[in-house]
């Protein structure tokens, strides 16, 4: 791949080591801060690895991947020269890079985990993850750049014994040395639950929707007392979403009065706000842009002038519990609305079992 010769920034890189890290057992550090790499089906694969390559350049060095954004053998690419030392900047070692992949809801079947994990392995040129995910906990596809009113004819609720079916085979690859950790995403408590009871491998992360109009308090509290890492998507209230993800009451987090007045005391921008409230909550923002300048400064925020406790307190009185990413191309047949997927009341939906929602 060519690059610029002069891509603006690289000559003052940020030491990777001022990023803050979680600790997992058996070792593992979490780079506290990832690029986040889905376009929001608006930017090209190009763009995104350059983008990738421009914040590997800089400082970061957590990648948050999946194979349904359609862009891993693009940032494979950056990835080889990034540690052969052709992109532009010194040689990145393989073992100070975080790679998290995932599994793509139409690859939930036993027999298509392993192929589906191999291709990604391919694409992204790497011998090993260092975190694959289960994207979605239902195995219910939608086509790339749909709109809202896309349905799947055979979705289906959570399944449990599916899932964990999917998960054992996520565990056998732990088991094969390809990758180091495993992990959830897009989940609810009473699904977590029974994940927990029953995988031989626990998950370490759950990666969720968290920004300072949507903190989840319950689930992020749970997380976090067994032990899981969250991962925030959308930490600045995802302005680039897409459309389907669109609804006339979403709020918009970098317009809050609270997070305006600390941005503008501080003359910072307010999405470094949003990310030095994540970071001082112990969440791992993955944010995204193709930007330099706010990839770079998005990168700055988690390294310097934390929060004081009275800005962390006020930005925790502004949840509005506002979900953006409300999923409605996965719910299934008679299913009530996108409400559904998340368990509000405590209970999965579509699932009649007593042991479960108890």
């Amino acid at each position: 791949m060519e690059y610029e010769t002069n891509p603006i920034g690289l000559e003052q890189p940020i030491d990777p080591g001022q990023v803050p890290y979680h600790s997992l057992p058996g070792g593992g550090k979490i780079p506290g801060i990832g690029l986040g790499t889905f376009g929001s089906d608006a930017v090209d694969a190009r763009t995104v690895a350059a983008a990738v390559r421009y914040a590997l350049g800089i400082g970061y060095r957590h990648l948050d991947c999946a194979a349904v954004y359609m862009n891993e053998k693009e940032i494979g690419e950056v990835l080889r020269d990034a540690m052969d030392g052709r992109a532009g900047y010194p040689a990145i070692k393989r073992e100070d890079l975080w790679i998290t992949s995932k599994l793509w809801n139409d690859k939930h079947a036993p027999g298509d985990v392993a192929e589906a994990f191999e291709q990604s392995l391919r694409d992204l040129g790497l011998d090993y993850l260092d975190l694959y995910l289960v994207h979605w906990p239902f195995p219910n596809y939608h086509p790339p750049k749909c709109d809202v009113n896309s349905r799947s004819p055979n979705a289906r609720p959570y399944i449990h014994e599916e899932f964990m079916a999917t998960w054992t085979e996520l565990e056998k690859l732990v088991d094969r040395g390809l990758v180091r950790y495993i992990g959830t995403s897009n989940m609810t408590i009473p699904k977590l639950k029974l994940v927990l009871r029953d995988a031989q491998i626990r998950p370490a992360v759950n990666e969720m929707e968290l920004h300072p109009h949507f903190q989840q308090p319950d689930l992020f509290n749970y997380v976090v007392s067994q032990g899981l890492v969250p991962i925030a998507y959308a930490p600045l209230g995802s302005p680039g979403r897409p459309e389907r993800d669109r609804t006339a009451n979403d709020t918009v987090d970098m317009e809050d009065p609270v997070i305006l007045e600390i941005a503008q005391r501080r003359a910072i921008h307010p999405a470094q706000v949003c990310l030095k409230w994540a970071v001082s909550r112990g969440q791992i923002p993955i944010p995204f842009s193709v930007n330099p300048k706010n990839i770079r400064s998005n990168l700055e925020a988690v390294i310097q002038d934390p929060l004081t406790d009275e800005e962390f307190k006020a930005i925790s009185t502004i949840d509005k519990n506002c979900r953006l990413i409300k999923g409605q191309v996965f719910l299934w047949k008679g299913a009530r609305g996108w409400e559904d997927l998340w368990d509000l009341d405590g209970k999965i939906a579509g699932w009649n079992s007593e042991e479960v929602n108890t």
